[in-house]
């Protein structure tokens, strides 16, 4: 492997299609302002390192990086690469990782609007997020103790668990597959509409109209605050431990709940069963 240390690099495709090499305190910025530092390249290692300019990471495969920094002039980082793993980074350029594959994403710090579209196979651990749009049409994610703030993410999502999350996100889970988030936190307005086959597991779910026209949608000792309007023509099992302030028009199925507000059934299509939990005495 090619060691390369305290340089700096501006040039147009700088390290271009370089195969065993390992970068260690270098820089990618300068007047020449160029573009694709390490485009086509593999079996890269790249060790703090900071990138200041746009396209460092396409096509490229066995890619490594650590303790690096990625700063808001680095614009599509990371595009149509594969064996990818980010350790201690912070990823702060618009549209960082886009169509990539079997990515290990972890300690980092993102601030990328559009980040993570079209990727598969995706483990991020120990990692906080602001973004936009985050994780748009990807599959086969497995999130651990992941925060996040933004809007319209995880929209489109197939195949994929989310474990001890924190997400403050409206519009999330949009058209969402086959998801499960368990022993997390979410919070944000119009949750998860159209989804099919998402369970909640030991979750506490915060905001107005939550959950509509679902199918397959499971809830089991959920918590739900501030949330009205819920469940409107969806499909739903749910086993919830807080009062709810509305139920609208569930279509089937079975709704436990200590007590609701209000139910709105606004004609005989709407059959989901509501059942009031008694109190246990004491």
């Amino acid at each position: 492997m090619e060691y390369i240390s305290d340089r700096s690099f501006d040039q147009e495709r700088a390290l271009y299609e370089k195969n065993g090499i390992l970068l260690d305190n270098c820089r990618f910025e300068g007047e020449a302002d160029g573009e694709s530092a390490l485009k086509e390249c593999k079996n890269v290692n790249v060790k703090n390192c900071c990138f200041d300019l746009r396209y460092p990471l396409w096509h490229d495969s066995a890619l490594e990086i650590s303790s690096s920094k990625m700063t808001e002039n680095c614009r599509a980082a990371i595009w149509y690469s594969d064996s990818i793993k980010i350790s201690d980074t912070e990823m702060h350029g618009i549209k960082a990782l886009r169509e990539c594959s079997d990515i290990e994403i972890n300690g980092c710090d993102i601030i990328s609007p559009e980040f993570g579209w079209s990727c598969k196979n995706v483990k991020m651990y120990d990692t906080s997020a602001q973004s936009e749009y985050f994780m748009m049409r990807s599959e086969n994610l497995t999130f651990n103790n992941v925060s996040l703030i933004g809007k319209y993410s995880f929209q489109y999502i197939k195949n994929s668990v989310f474990d001890n999350c924190r997400f403050d996100t409206k519009d999330a889970f949009w058209h969402a597959e086959n998801v499960l988030v368990k022993n997390s936190i979410v919070k944000g307005e119009y949750l998860a509409w159209y989804a099919d086959g998402l369970t909640f597991e030991n979750c506490i779910i915060i905001g107005t109209q939550p959950l509509c026209y679902c199918k397959g949608l499971r809830l089991v000792n959920c918590e739900m605050h501030d949330t009205d309007l819920a469940f409107e023509k969806s499909e739903v099992n749910a086993d919830i431990t807080t009062p709810v302030i509305s139920i609208k028009n569930p279509i089937s199925g079975t709704i436990s709940v200590p007590s609701v507000g209000e139910i709105i059934r606004q004609d005989a299509r709407y059959k989901g069963e509501i059942i009031i939990k008694e109190k246990r005495s004491e």
